[in-house]
């Protein structure tokens, strides 16, 4: 069978799932179809005439190659196609968004035929995704006289691919669905479970609000009865878009309520409306800005407060809160971009500002950000190449420097990285673009970062970045076919583009599960980097990191550069000390538990940076802190150490590093090797003074100061999602942190869960410590509920089997991953023992195994919302309770939660995560 009927078997399947044909990227498909059109009596030929026209991926991808070739060659005259003129195989041309297209552009414009020349540059003044390749083409015919080389290079000063866009429309007429009471993670939007289909567009949308077809029909319907309105979609007294960064979830709402990009490119919508009561979390904000669409804070309910400032609460000791204004669905609103303001009809109901600063709006404008990154850069190309200064087109950043005031940690860092400024020092509020150091792509959204690189463009990693690291993780605990089919693949692709691979295409070396946040902190080598991470546990304990859509990481790939604000920060300090039986995880739930407690309930880490002064906890160590502010609503964090702790890291990490090399993971460009050496550097600046480790200027100014004390914690504190509350606005949220005294011993747990990003060697070593406790104490260990055991990396593995733990875990386990026989399928069904599983994110996930339904789980875990861990029954909720190593193994050997008295005695003399607040100054 040809691949053209191949292809059509494809369609006809898809038609079954209401779906449309899919997309093409591939070569041999599209030069088939050229094939037909050719022949004029070819009975597919209308057909394919369609997919030609409609249905071929821009970019780089090798159909997109195909395609401009062939409309080249309809333009020069050289094939003819009736239906096809070449003023319109340039309108195709136009919508190609760079690469082979670009080449052909450039081809016809520095051509000998001045007529077909004059309009291919008509074309290339519209286009933005250029690379060193193609300016340097179009410089090189400037300097030997090209007369359309300077008239384009000219055009690109002026960036009028960009001022000659419409203007947004000032008035935007929304009509309102409430998604969701309470915050919404991106797992509504975009489910993790459907994690394999992110990079099938159309097959993906299908699972909007968890494939729940009756919100789907509800949507349809206001569309419907709303032609002119946009969709906006809203969480209701809650923040939208809490957990990740989620490019896939934007991409659905965009999909279901956007607007097309293009008539030539099928499912690829952009601009989407969403909003929320206490706006839009943080890193899905920027992905938001990604597609040019609006994120709106609309705080229509409000705390409500006393005369003397309090927070009035109710007899539950809950805020109570008034609603300002109802955005029930169905609600007709609009949004006036000139006056920045929010109506239902004539009446005003809010200040909307910081949803259309002016870059904003210009990302609105140009159809997102990536064309006015591509484009500010193709503006300074050209200006550099006429000798001129670069006309103000776009929107000055915004440069906030406060005379004799100090600087906060992020602050630093920004100042030291960014690029494109008057060279003032920067303080927060700043909008900067700032060079990155460290990318991470992982593995369910890396197929969706392969795709917006080849649709910028890209071929090869900026060398402004000094690592990146492809991982294997979210797909690791089952290679299922799935798997198979879509991670080879992405290894091939991140591979050849420059990236460091969890999984070697060549199999040279063995695949690397290792969650990837443990491979950025261990790469991470400068206290001063910038991370960008595709996912919001992209938060390291060295340098600061930001979690961020698929998108803005293959821009970072690209570029090497990220823009934001720089953001205000929320100072941590603690006091006391803690207590012999009490974990570290326990200090992190109770950090944020005092913070609310101080601040009458307002979230004041939401947004901002946690610059925690940690002082004497190695990255190891510290990343617990710093993984779990995402789940504080925090952008990001930065960890304040003293030199000898940084040291320690560094050298910790050097020797992880020095490992993935001796398995053969460098590339041609010793990437590995560099930041090895950039670890030496450092190490060699801290002892000897040269450079200090990061600090904060003691005159720094913060949003807020928070002193958590250690006295205060008195037994272990546990997360729980409160899936009964009767008000659902207060179920799900990381913010009902409970000690275990409160489940008086008694609440059943039916699985537990050691692993994820959360956990470090030192867990591991717990585990094993506590086992040989129970079996010295009780003579033998029997689990009332079965233990799902992850370790975050191999590299953990490989320690503790050398240190002689991995035996401990193995002597009690029922089951033990085999590399050379991985799960082709999920549990379904767990017994009452302990699973020893292949390092990677496991349950964490929750897009391969899961819980059974309706259990009540106890995990290590960073993720408590519904349906994530554990789906529902008819009968119960499932819900995720996360806590500290020695309550989960406990609970497991229990079967329920454990009394103070039991925890007491089954951690005695265990060397518990210490810590001890520094006695040294770690400000300048």
């Amino acid at each position: 069978m040809s691949i053209y009927k191949d292809y059509l078997k494809e369609i006809e399947e898809r038609k079954s799932q209401g779906l449309h044909p899919k997309p093409i990227d591939g070569a041999e498909l599209l030069s088939k179809i050229i094939e037909q059109i050719k022949d004029v009596d070819n009975e597919y030929r209308e057909d394919s005439l369609n997919f030609f026209i409609y249905n071929v991926l821009p970019g780089t991808t090798s159909a997109a190659g195909v395609k401009a070739k062939y409309l080249k060659e309809i333009i020069l005259g050289e094939e003819e196609v009736e239906e096809i003129t070449p003023a319109f195989a340039l309108e195709q041309l136009s919508h190609m968004k760079g690469g082979p297209s670009v080449k052909v552009l450039l081809d016809l414009a520095l051509g000998t035929d001045l007529a077909i020349a004059a309009e291919a540059a008509k074309v290339l003044k519209t286009q933005v995704f250029l690379y060193e390749a193609d300016t340097d083409r179009l410089e090189n015919a400037y300097k030997n006289g090209s007369a359309i080389a300077k008239d384009i290079i000219e055009s690109y000063a002026q960036a009028e691919f960009f001022t000659k866009l419409p203007e947004i429309d000032e008035e935007i007429e929304i009509v309102t669905y409430i998604a969701g009471v309470g915050d919404i993670s991106t797992d509504l939007l975009s489910p993790g479970g459907d994690a394999h289909s992110r990079s099938d567009r159309e097959l993906h949308g299908q699972c909007i609000f968890e494939h729940n077809k009756d919100m789907q029909k509800e949507v349809l319907a206001l569309k419907e009865q709303h032609p002119n309105k946009r969709v906006m979609l809203i969480a209701e007294k809650g923040t939208m878009g809490v957990g990740s960064s989620r490019m896939s979830g934007v991409n659905n709402v965009a999909l279901w309520t956007g607007i097309s990009s293009s008539p030539y490119v099928p499912f690829i919508n952009i601009a989407p409306v969403i909003a929320g009561t206490n706006g839009i979390a943080p890193i899905f904000l920027t992905t938001v800005g990604v597609t040019g669409g609006i994120g709106l804070d609309l705080k229509n309910w409000v705390i409500q407060k006393d005369a003397e400032g309090k927070t009035i609460r109710d007899e539950d000791g809950e805020p109570v809160l008034k609603e300002m204004y109802s955005v029930k669905t169905g609600t007709v609103l609009t949004i006036n971009t000139k006056e920045k303001k929010l109506y239902h009809g004539k009446v005003e109901l809010k200040d909307i500002s910081a949803a259309f600063t002016p870059q904003k709006m210009e990302f609105m404008k140009a159809g997102g950000s990536y064309a006015v990154v591509f484009g500010k850069k193709l503006q300074t190309f050209a200006c550099k190449t006429l000798g001129i200064d670069v006309p103000q087109v776009y929107a000055t950043s915004k440069e906030v420097s406060i005379e004799g005031q100090g600087l906060t940690a992020v602050e630093k860092i920004f100042n030291k990285n960014a690029v494109g400024t008057s060279g003032a020092t920067l303080h927060a509020g700043s909008y900067v673009r700032a060079e990155v150091n460290i990318v991470g792509s992982q593995d369910t959204t890396g197929l969706m970062t392969s795709q917006e690189l080849e649709m910028m463009a890209a071929t090869v990693i900026s060398p402004i970045v000094d690592g990146a690291y492809q991982s294997g993780c979210h797909t690791a605990s089952v290679w299922d076919d799935k798997s198979k089919a879509n991670i080879p693949r992405l290894m091939s692709f991140m591979n050849d583009f420059g990236l460091i691979t969890g999984r070697d295409p060549k199999g040279k070396y063995f695949p690397m599960t290792d969650v990837i946040h443990k491979v950025l902190n261990d790469i991470t080598v400068g206290d001063w980097d910038i991370i960008i991470g595709g996912d919001s546990h992209t938060r390291m304990s060295k340098g600061v990191a930001f979690g961020a859509d698929s998108g803005t990481v293959a821009l970072a790939l690209a570029t090497g550069e990220a823009s934001m604000p720089i953001p205000e920060s929320v100072k941590v300090t603690f006091k006391g000390q803690m207590k012999s039986y009490m974990d570290f995880r326990d200090v992190v739930h109770a950090t944020q538990q005092q913070m609310l407690q101080q601040f009458g309930g307002e979230n004041v880490f939401q947004g901002r940076v946690i610059e925690v002064h940690i002082g004497t906890l190695t990255s190891d160590e510290a990343f617990t802190f710093t993984d779990w502010t995402a789940e504080m609503k925090a952008k990001a964090s930065i960890c304040i150490s003293e030199d000898d702790t940084l040291i320690e890291s560094l050298e910790i990490a050097k020797g992880r590093i020095q490992i993935m090399i001796e398995k053969g993971m460098d590339n041609a460009k010793g990437v590995l090797q560099g930041l090895v050496d950039k670890a030496d550097t450092r190490i060699t600046e801290l002892k000897t003074g040269i450079k200090p480790s990061l600090r904060p200027d003691a005159n720094a100014k913060y949003y807020a100061e928070v002193v958590i004390d250690l006295d205060e914690i008195a037994e272990p504190m546990i997360a729980d999602p409160d899936v009964n509350n009767e008000d659902v606005s207060k179920r799900y949220t990381h913010d009902n942190i409970r000690p275990l005294s409160y489940y008086g011993g008694t609440k059943k747990v039916d699985l537990g869960f050691v692993g994820s990003c959360m956990v470090h060697k030192g867990d591991m070593k717990i585990l094993a410590q506590m086992l040989k406790n129970v079996e010295a104490q009780q003579g033998k260990v029997e689990f009332k509920a079965p233990l799902v055991v992850a370790p975050p990396t191999y590299n953990i593995v490989d320690e503790l089997k050398e240190e002689g733990d991995w035996e401990v875990l193995q002597k009690y386990s029922g089951f033990e991953f085999d590399d050379s026989a991985p799960k082709g399928l999920a549990r379904t069904k767990y017994e009452n023992m302990l699973y020893l599983e292949r390092p990677g994110c496991n349950l964490c996930m929750g897009n391969q195994e899961k819980a059974e339904p309706g259990d009540t789980v106890m995990a290590t875990s960073t993720r408590l919302f519904q349906g994530r861990v554990v789906k529902d029954t008819g009968e119960k909720k499932g819900e995720s309770l996360l806590s500290s190593t020695p309550v989960v193994v406990l609970s497991t050997i229990l079967g329920r939660t454990p009394t103070m008295e039991e925890y007491e005695a089954a951690v005695d003399g265990i060397i518990l995560t210490k810590f001890k607040p520094s006695t040294k100054q770690l400000v300048r």
